[in-house]
């Protein structure tokens, strides 16, 4: 292989999300221009907002803490060539874990009680990822349905349960109630919500590069994901591999819904996510199979998030513009990857 050809590839895993991250805000000026409002006023409400003050951008971290997560779990799994797209209902297993521990296990120190809040919300979403991972690695089923389907069962199962056994008495909405102080996650920026859980995902970014990297777990994963068959004749058990992956890709998101209820809200709410667990799959796309580039792309989509309403209030552009932005992005790497794809096929 030439110089050249090892060269191609990694300038185009660098420049396919740049563009296609312009490509959207171009076609989202537009949009704005439609709506009779300055582009350039909007972005700059949006981005400043969101990124160049104390309060826009502790909320950009705190929207950014799922995300990152959640995409990170989509990413382990994509590594096995397996798609993850349950994260919005692990993060409410999550979420549920996290809650039970923080209302029903008392008197414990902090320094226990955050830990072991977060590691039964990391195990509630790691047992919503194993199932699809058992059901796809011992009996075949897709795990596209399989994730898909058991979103469902997690919405339904933490509004029943807000609606009935754990509303708090007398909420007018379907909530929990309060969970306890020494379950709550620390705030590291004060006055704003931003809070320690954005140190646990940076942490888990950190992690999950070693592990995909460094270790020999990350080289059967990734020999998974190339070849199920060659990886057979290497030694290395295809179905323990997808069901590792599923489990740390639910256990991701899991951890994700955790910090939204013990760095946020304090408590169970019926709607937990507002879909940061479909946004982490076009983050994990859009990463190119990167760790960093899933903690810069989670940060741009929790800035948009962040800066939507105050691009709204302030240029008079509808929030809806930004999910535009968001699945314009999407769509744009799609197109860059069908490219690449039918480059490299010229090539060969």
């Amino acid at each position: 292989m030439t110089t050249t050809h090892r060269i191609q590839p990694l300038l185009l895993s660098i420049l396919s999300p740049i563009v296609a991250i312009a490509s959207a805000l171009l076609v989202g000026a537009v949009l704005i221009s439609l709506a009779e409002a300055n582009p350039i006023a909007a972005y700059t409400a949006l981005f400043q907002e969101s990124l160049f003050t104390y309060f826009g951008f502790g909320n950009t971290l705190t929207k950014m803490t799922p995300l990152l997560l959640t995409s990170l779990g989509v990413l382990v799994a994509l590594r096995a060539g397996q798609f993850n797209i349950g994260g919005e209902g692990q993060i409410y297993l999550g979420a549920l874990g996290s809650a039970l521990v923080g209302l029903y296990v008392q008197g414990l120190p902090a320094v226990i009680h955050i830990p072991l809040a977060l590691a039964v919300g990391f195990i509630f979403g790691a047992v919503w990822g194993f199932i699809p991972g058992y059901l796809k690695a011992m009996r075949g089923v897709n795990e596209v349905i399989t994730t898909l389907l058991l979103n469902y069962i997690a919405f339904n199962f933490v509004s029943y349960l807000v609606q009935n056994p754990l509303k708090d008495a007398g909420a007018p909405s379907p909530y929990s109630s309060l969970i306890a102080k020494s379950a709550q996650l620390p705030t590291i920026l004060p006055g704003s919500t931003a809070h320690a859980g954005i140190l646990l995902g940076l942490l888990a970014a950190g992690i999950v590069w070693i592990l995909l990297i460094l270790s020999p777990v990350g080289y059967q994963i990734a020999a998974v994901g190339y070849s199920p068959t060659a990886s057979r004749y290497g030694g290395i058990s295809v179905e323990r591999t997808i069901m590792l992956v599923m489990a740390l890709a639910g256990g991701l998101a899991g951890l994700a819904g955790a910090t939204e209820v013990m760095g946020l809200r304090y408590r169970l709410f019926e709607q937990v996510s507002p879909g940061y667990g479909f946004d982490a799959i076009a983050i994990a796309f859009l990463s190119r199979g990167s760790v960093l580039g899933v903690v810069l792309i989670s940060l741009f989509f929790g800035a948009l998030r962040s800066g939507a309403n105050v691009m709204q209030r302030s240029a008079g552009v509808p929030v809806t513009v930004v999910y535009a932005i968001q699945g314009l992005t999407v769509l744009f790497i799609a197109i860059s990857l069908a490219l690449e794809h039918r480059i490299y096929a010229t090539d060969k």
